[in-house]
C-alpha cells in the first residue's frame, strides 16, 4: 500500500532532476513544472478534500480544546467514507500521510480520554500506509476496546491480522493475552464477512486453532472444513494433525459423521474411528460409514449385541463386493471374457512384422498371456484360457511359469471367496508342485480385501508354509500376505512368525517379511517390528547382498506407512547394520513413514542422496605414493570403494521411488517431482535412471497424463535395457484400468518394435494388460474419496511391485515374476453404486464431470464442469466427481464415490 502514495510524492522530484540535466530547457521553462503536474493530477474534488483535511489537522493544533472532538470526528468520517477500496490507497489516507508524525505528537496533548481514544484510532488506521512496525497494533490498544473492529473496513482488519501474526511469537505474558482478545474480535468479523480463510490463517499462525469452534456456525462449517483440509498438505508436522483434529471436532459438532469419519481415517486414529462409528444413532448413516471403512479396509470389532450387527459386519468385510462389481459389469455389458489376442490386436500390425512374429510357441510369451488373461478378466469370474480346460494351458508353461499361470486364476475369481475357492480347489491336488504352489497363491489372491469369519485362506495355506518345496512355501506365504493385507490379524501373524525360527533361505525370509508388512501395514505392530529387526541384525554380509534382503527392509517400512515420526526407535536400531545396507534400510523405512504426506524437507533429503556421485579417489593418490605397501593398501581401498560404489546405488534407486511416494498425494508436489525427475534422467548414475520411470509410474498411477506418457515413451526405446523394461512397465501403471486409446496405440507400436526381444516384449504385454485392467473398470490409484484418502494397502501393493522391478532382470524377468501379483491389494473398482436405506440397489440419475477446486471461493460455486448425466451404477475416471441430478433423494455422504446410500427427500414435490 505505501508504494502508491510514495510514488505520488516522488513524481515531482523525478521531473526536477530531468530539468537540471538539461540547462536549455530549464531556461526556457521559467515555471516550476512539478507544481503544474501536481495541479493537473488533483481534480477539484480531491483538492477540496485535501484542503479540508489540512484544515482539520490545523484545527487540532489550535489552543481551543473544544474544537478537537468535532475535528477528529469529521476526520474519521472522511476516512471511513473511502476505506472500502482494496485496489489503491484511499485518497484521505494519501493526503494524511504528511501529517502522520504531527498526529502522533498531537495525541500526547489530547485533553481527555474520549478524544485520545479517537485520535489513537485514526493514527492506527493511518499507520497502515506508513509501513511502520507495530504502530497499527500499538495505537489499536490505546483506543476504545468496546468499539467494533470492522468499522474501518476489511483492509484494516487484514492489516491488523498480519501484524498480530508477525509479532505474536516475539511477545509473552500480558501483551500476548491482549493480542488474543483482539483476535477474538477479528475472527467473528471475518466469519460474518465471508473471510473464513483469513480467520483460519490467523489462528494457524498463532497456534490457537481451538478457538475456531466458538465462532463457526452451520452455514460457515463446510467452507471452513474444506479450507482446513486443503491446508493440511502444506503445513509441517505436528501442526498438520492439529488442523485435521480441529476439522474433525467441527464435523462432530454439526453431526456430519461421514465427513468426521473421513478425517479420522486421514488421521489413521482407530480410537476416533470407533468413537464416531458408535456415536452415530441413525442406522442408515452407520451403514454408510461401514461402506467407507470397507473401502479403506478397516474392519471394526463390534459386539454381537450391536444394532444391525449382521448387516454392518457384512458391509465392512466387503462380502458383497464381487456381487456389486458383476452387477456393474452387466449394466455396462462387458461380461464377455477377453482373450490375450483381443488385447494385443496383432491383426492391426503391418504385414511384414506380422509374418515374422508367427513364431514358435514360446514359454515366455505363454507366461505373458497368462498374466494378460488374468489382469484383463480380473474379477469377472470367467475367461477363455483357464475356465474351460485349465490343465491344457498350464502345461504350456515351464516351472515357475506354471506357478504364475495357475495363480492368475485367483485374479479372474477376485473377491469371489465362496465360488472361487471351489474352482481353485482341484489344482491343489495336482501332481505338479508348481501348479500346486500357484493354486495356493490363487487362494490368497481371491481373498484379498475380503474378511470372512471362517478364515478359509488361513485354513488352507497355513499347512504349506513349512513345506519342503520352496515354491510351495512361497505360494502359501505370499498368498497369506495378499489375503490378509491391511487386516493386522494376529492369528495369521503368529503363523507367519514361525517361518523365521527355521533359518530359511533369504528368498523365503524376504517374501515372509513382505507378507508380514502387507498384513500389518501402517499399524506400527511391535511384535512384527521386533522379529524383522532381529532377523536383519543376524544376516551375514552375503545374505544382505541377496536381492531378496531388500524385502526385509520394505516389510519393516510397511509397518510404519504414513506414520511419520513413529519410526525413531527403529531408525536407532538400524544404526548397527553395516553400510551400505544401513542407508538402504533407513531410507526404505523413512520413505514409507512419510508416504503421501508431501513433506518437502524429506524430498530435499532424498534429492540430496540422488545427487551424490561415488567416485574412487585412489587413482590420483597412487601416482603420488609409489611405495609397494602403500600401493597394496590403495588397491584394497579401491576395491572397497568399488564395492561401495556398486552398493550405494540401491539406496539411490530407493530414494528416487521415495520422492514419488512422498509427493504423489498432492498435485503441486507431484508436478515439481516430475521436473526433478527430468534432471535425474539426464545427469545421474544408471541406477537412478532405472528407477526414475518407476517413480513416474507411481506418481501418476491410473492417471494417464500426456507429459508423463511422452517421457516414458521416449525411455521405452532406451539403450539401457533395464531403463527400457521399467519405462514400459510404468506406461502400463500410468494407464492402469483406463483403456486409454493413445496409450494402447503406443504399446502396440512398441510390441512391433520389440518383436525380436523376448524380455521387452514380455514387459509390453504386461503393460498392455494393465492398461485394460478389469476391462477398464479397475484402478490402481491409492487415492479415493475425492483424492482425500490414501489407502495404505494399495500403496504397499504398488511399492512391493516397484521395489521388485528395481532388480527387474533377476526378479520379474527371472523366476520371481509372481511378485507382480503384489499389485492385487491396489486393485479397486472405480464405480459409483447407489442404494436405498435397506441396501437395495437404486438407479438414479447422476451428473459426472471433472472436479473443480472450490476452496475459498465465494457463494455456492459449481463443483463439477463439463458433466454428462448417467444412471447409476456408473464408472468414475480419475479426477471426476459425481453429484445427484434429482432432488428426490439426499445422499448420506457429500462425496459420491463407491457405495452411497440415499434417503428420500422429505421436501420433494414431483
Amino acid at each position: 500500500m505505501p508504494s502508491e502514495a510514495a510514488k505520488a510524492e516522488k513524481k515531482p522530484t523525478a521531473t526536477s532532476e530531468k530539468k537540471d540535466e538539461n540547462p536549455k530547457t530549464a531556461a526556457a521553462d521559467k515555471k516550476d513544472p512539478s507544481k503544474d503536474e501536481k495541479e493537473q493530477e488533483l481534480s477539484d474534488e480531491d483538492q477540496q478534500l485535501q484542503e479540508e483535511l489540512d484544515m482539520l489537522v490545523q484545527r487540532l493544533q489550535e489552543p481551543d480544546a473544544k474544537l478537537y472532538m468535532p475535528a477528529l470526528e469529521m476526520m474519521a468520517k472522511l476516512i471511513r467514507a473511502s476505506t472500502t477500496s482494496m485496489t489503491s490507497v484511499p485518497k484521505p489516507l494519501k493526503f494524511m500521510r504528511p501529517h502522520y508524525e504531527t498526529m502522533k505528537t498531537l495525541y500526547k496533548q489530547m485533553p481527555d480520554e474520549k478524544t485520545r481514544y479517537l485520535c489513537a484510532d485514526i493514527i492506527s488506521v493511518l499507520s497502515m500506509t506508513m509501513g511502520s512496525g507495530k504502530d497499527c497494533l500499538a495505537y489499536r490498544f490505546l483506543c476504545d476496546r468496546s468499539q467494533k473492529i470492522g468499522e474501518w473496513g476489511h483492509e484494516y482488519v487484514r492489516h491488523l491480522s498480519g501484524e498480530i501474526a508477525a509479532h505474536y511469537l516475539d511477545t509473552s505474558g500480558e501483551f500476548r493475552a491482549q493480542l488474543i482478545e483482539l483476535v477474538k474480535q477479528i475472527i467473528p468479523y471475518n466469519m460474518e464477512h465471508n473471510a473464513e480463510a483469513d480467520a483460519c490463517d490467523l489462528l494457524i499462525e498463532i497456534d490457537h486453532l481451538h478457538l475456531l469452534q466458538d465462532y463457526v456456525d452451520e452455514s460457515a462449517y463446510p467452507r471452513v472444513c474444506l479450507y482446513l483440509q486443503s491446508c493440511y498438505p502444506y503445513v509441517p508436522e505436528p501442526d498438520n494433525t492439529i488442523i485435521l483434529e480441529t476439522a474433525l471436532q467441527l464435523s462432530r459438532k454439526f453431526n456430519q459423521y461421514t465427513q468426521a469419519m473421513r478425517l479420522a481415517l486421514m488421521l489413521n486414529d482407530m480410537d476416533k474411528i470407533t468413537e464416531i462409528f458408535k456415536e452415530t444413532k441413525d442406522a442408515a448413516v452407520q451403514k454408510q460409514l461401514a461402506f467407507m471403512l470397507a473401502r479403506q479396509q478397516v474392519c471394526l470389532e463390534l459386539d454381537e449385541s450391536f444394532p444391525d450387527y449382521d448387516d454392518l459386519m457384512e458391509i465392512m468385510s466387503n462380502a458383497n463386493l464381487n456381487k456389486h462389481f458383476l452387477n456393474l459389469a452387466r449394466e455396462l455389458d462387458i461380461m464377455e471374457p477377453k482373450t490375450p489376442e483381443d488385447i494385443y490386436k496383432s491383426h492391426l500390425d503391418n504385414a511384414r512384422t506380422r509374418f515374422a512374429s508367427i513364431q514358435v510357441d514360446s514359454a515366455k510369451q505363454n507366461l505373458a498371456a497368462s498374466f494378460v488373461n488374468g489382469f484383463v478378466n480380473a474379477g469377472f469370474g470367467v475367461d477363455k484360457l483357464l475356465s474351460e480346460d485349465g490343465n491344457k494351458w498350464l502345461y504350456k508353461n515351464k516351472e515357475h511359469g506354471m506357478l504364475s499361470a495357475t495363480a492368475s486364476l485367483g485374479l479372474i475369481l477376485l473377491w469371489d471367496v465362496d465360488g472361487g475357492l471351489t474352482m481353485i480347489d482341484k489344482y491343489l491336488y495336482s501332481t505338479e508342485d508348481y501348479i500346486k504352489s500357484g493354486a495356493l497363491l490363487a487362494c490368497g489372491i481371491v481373498n484379498c480385501g475380503i474378511r470372512n469369519e471362517v478364515d478359509p485362506a488361513h485354513a488352507l495355506l497355513s499347512d504349506y508354509i513349512h513345506n519342503q518345496n520352496t515354491s510351495m512355501r512361497i505360494g502359501a506365504i505370499l498368498g497369506l500376505g495378499i489375503a490378509y493385507a491391511g487386516s493386522n490379524r494376529s492369528i495369521v501373524i503368529d503363523t507367519l512368525k514361525t517361518v523365521f525360527s527355521q533359518q530359511p533361505s533369504v528368498e523365503i525370509m524376504g517374501i515372509t517379511a513382505l507378507s508380514l508388512g502387507l498384513i500389518g501395514v501402517g499399524s506400527c505392530n511391535a511384535e512384527i517390528t521386533e522379529i524383522l529387526l532381529q532377523t536383519i541384525m543376524f544376516l551375514t554380509k552375503s545374505d544382505l547382498k541377496d536381492t531378496f534382503a531388500r524385502f526385509l527392509f520394505l516389510g519393516l517400512g510397511f509397518l510404519y506407512l504414513g506414520r511419520q515420526k513413529a519410526t525413531e526407535a527403529v531408525m536407532l536400531t538400524l544404526e548397527v547394520v553395516e553400510e551400505p545396507y544401513k542407508s538402504m534400510a533407513m531410507t526404505m523405512v523413512d520413505i514409507c513413514a512419510y508416504a503421501g504426506t508431501g513433506n518437502v524437507l524429506k524430498i530435499q533429503q532424498l534429492l540430496h542422496i540422488c545427487s551424490d556421485h561415488y567416485e574412487t579417489s585412489s587413482n590420483s593418490e597412487n601416482e603420488d605414493k609409489n611405495k609397494k605397501d602403500k600401493n597394496n593398501k590403495e588397491k584394497e581401498k579401491a576395491e572397497k570403494e568399488k564395492e561401495k560404489e556398486k552398493d550405494l546405488s540401491a539406496t539411490q534407486s530407493i530414494a528416487v521411488l521415495g520422492i514419488a511416494l512422498i509427493a504423489m498425494g498432492e498435485d503441486i508436489g507431484a508436478e515439481m517431482a516430475f521436473r526433478s525427475f527430468g534432471n535425474l534422467l539426464r545427469y545421474c548414475e544408471p541406477c537412478i535412471r532405472r528407477a526414475v520411470p518407476l517413480a513416474l509410474g507411481l506418481i501418476s498411477a491410473s492417471n494417464p497424463k500426456l507429459n508423463i506418457l511422452d517421457t516414458l515413451s521416449k525411455f521405452s526405446h532406451d539403450s539401457d535395457a533395464e531403463v527400457a523394461h521399467n519405462a514400459i512397465f510404468a506406461m502400463g501403471l500410468v494407464g492402469a484400468g483406463t483403456n486409454n486409446a493413445r496409450l494402447a496405440a503406443m504399446l502396440r507400436q512398441l510390441a512391433q518394435y520389440h518383436s525380436k526381444d523376448p524380455s521387452n516384449l514380455f514387459m509390453v504385454r504386461i503393460a498392455q494388460s494393465l492398461t485394460h485392467l478389469g476391462k477398464g473398470t479397475l484402478t490402481l490409484s491409492p487415492y479415493h474419496s475425492d483424492r482425500q484418502l490414501m489407502n495404505p494397502m494399495a500403496v504397499a501393493g504398488l511399492m512391493a511391485t516397484l521395489v521388485s522391478l528395481l532388480d527387474v532382470k533377476n526378479l520379474i524377468l527371472g523366476r520371481s515374476h509372481y511378485l507382480l501379483y503384489t499389485l492385487v491389494p491396489a486393485m479397486q473398482a472405480r464405480m459409483l453404486v447407489t442404494f436405498d436405506e435397506d441396501l437395495n440397489q437404486l438407479q438414479v440419475p447422476v451428473r459426472v464431470g471433472m472436479a473443480i477446486d472450490v476452496v475459498g471461493q465465494a457463494g455456492k460455486p459449481k463443483t463439477i464442469t463439463g458433466f454428462q448425466t448417467h444412471t447409476t451404477p456408473v464408472l468414475l475416471a480419475m479426477g471426476e466427481r459425481a453429484e445427484l441430478a434429482t432432488e428426490e433423494y439426499i445422499a448420506l455422504t457429500p462425496i459420491m464415490e463407491g457405495f452411497v446410500i440415499l434417503k428420500k427427500n422429505p421436501n420433494y414435490v414431483k
